[in-house]
């Protein structure tokens, strides 16, 4: 019988340099082919840096703490209950500016691609140095 309810028991944590994701929709814990959803905690300071999903797209919402969110060359402060749409194949980033952990959930889809799901461009121009840091 496929799981149609995730609780802490059946969600997979993996440990990421920018904080941990609970993950809660994705092909091996449901029966997603279209949906993915995790809940990542960024200690202050950390940040996913920019980067691109070249056959997803996702959404980022902000359940607490303050993110610098980055969309391509557009930066907004976004706080809780704020979100971002990040069409498919574009560079973005997400910071934690704040003094707190910062908490998202993350939705993208499809769950189930042909590539990479993502690639680093941090250390590529001009995101390299959009940031000033």
């Amino acid at each position: 019988m496929p799981l149609r309810f995730v609780t802490e028991k059946e969600m997979v944590v993996q440990h990421l340099p920018w904080g941990p994701h609970d993950w809660l929709c994705r092909p091996d814990i449901v029966e997603a082919e279209k949906l993915l959803l995790v809940r990542v905690h960024f200690p202050p300071g950390k940040a996913h840096a920019f980067h691109r999903h070249p056959e997803m797209e996702e959404i980022i919402y902000v359940l607490e703490g303050t993110a610098e969110q980055w969309v391509d060359r557009e930066k907004k402060i976004l706080t809780a209950g704020q979100m971002a749409h990040i069409p498919m194949n574009m560079v973005h980033g997400t910071y934690n500016i704040g003094n707190e952990t910062l908490r998202i959930l993350a939705i993208l889809s499809p769950a189930k691609i042909q590539g990479p799901a993502l690639i680093d461009m941090s250390q590529e121009e001009p995101w390299k140095s959009l940031r000033g840091t």
